[in-house]
């Protein structure tokens, strides 16, 4: 049938008919909302380059995930930066140390949100970089030990989902096998499966303080250009004990969505990650685009691809405007 008995704007022309045939519908309940946690009490600095995103100390970070739960938002992911570091990483098990100081905060305010943490060592290391250095290399398999022993430290603390980032090969099985083996078989991952050495991190490693002293990520995290190995690595972490698998970023990679959620039909994140957040906000604050158009619709395309779950620093602000 062509033109005109088949007109394609009669279900376009106003609002109802749109919201009756949307294919994808965006809701507050995929939203994960990201947050830094620093040392010290009423600590809120703003990051430069991700305007409206903070680091916070335990405190602040409390009040805030009491305004992340009055949205509805599901969930925080923390990430943690030190008073110190070293070459071992010793901040990131450290029973007291800053993730795990604000996780008990949070349980102790009695937020009924999920609780996630992201279990690396970069933010950790004096050196910058997410497993432990021997003599200019990062090494596998120490790093995982460190990397498990960071997990259930979390985990004994009160958090309630597990995020692994460091690209170690074998580090689900590892954080598997251990909080298995302390008690915590209940306790999901949630896998940086699929993680790209992407330009787009840039103001992240402001946030977190965790820019490398030495050469680069790239003998870890995956060539841009790869997407074959993607679920290689999707399909090594679904063997090795993974709930959820996540692709990061998530704006440059919506084809890797895709495949990685069609093909293991696992709950399936992508990280709307910082460069992307940046981007939208700066373009918005010089008035070239509409911030709340643009958000919606970058979220939207992340959905539409196929994620189950998105981590985004426009969480707070997408679940006040889907209200």
């Amino acid at each position: 049938m062509y033109f005109p008995e088949v007109r394609m704007r009669r279900l376009r022309k106003n609002d109802n008919f749109r919201r009756l045939v949307r294919e994808t519908t965006l809701s507050v309940n995929d939203l994960i909302y990201p947050l830094f946690v620093v040392p010290g009490s009423g600590v809120k600095t703003e990051i430069s380059s991700m305007p409206g995103v903070f680091q916070m100390s335990a405190d602040m970070i409390v009040e805030e995930c009491k305004a992340v739960e009055a949205l509805g938002i599901p969930g925080v992911i923390l990430f943690g930066i030190p008073e110190s570091k070293d070459e071992a990483a010793t901040g990131a098990y450290d029973e007291n140390g800053v993730v795990q100081t604000a996780i008990r905060a949070i349980k102790d305010a009695e937020n009924k949100m999920l609780v996630i943490t992201d279990v690396c060592l970069c933010e950790y290391m004096s050196h910058g970089h997410c497993g432990v250095v021997q003599d200019g290399e990062i090494k596998n398999d120490i790093s995982l030990e460190l990397l498990a022993q960071t997990a259930v430290s979390h985990v004994e603390a009160g958090a309630d989902m597990v995020a692994p980032s460091d690209m170690m090969d074998g580090r689900v099985a590892a954080i598997r096998a251990s909080l298995d083996e302390t008690g915590y078989q209940d306790t999901p991952i949630m896998s940086y499966a699929v993680k790209y050495a992407s330009a787009f991190y840039g103001p992240f490693r402001e946030a977190a303080e965790s820019v490398p002293q030495f050469g680069d990520r790239k003998s870890y995290q995956m060539d841009p250009a790869n997407v074959l190995e993607a679920l290689r690595e999707a399909a090594m972490d679904v063997e090795e004990g993974a709930d959820i698998l996540m692709v990061k970023p998530a704006l440059s990679y919506l084809d890797i969505v895709t495949q990685v959620a069609m093909e293991f039909g696992y709950p399936t994140a992508a990280y709307n990650v910082s460069g992307e957040y940046a981007m939208i906000k700066a373009a918005a604050m010089n008035g070239w685009l509409d911030e709340a158009r643009a958000v919606m619709e970058a979220l939207t395309s992340i959905k539409r691809a196929g994620a189950d779950i998105i981590l985004t620093y426009h969480a707070k602000d997408a679940a006040r405007w889907l209200k």
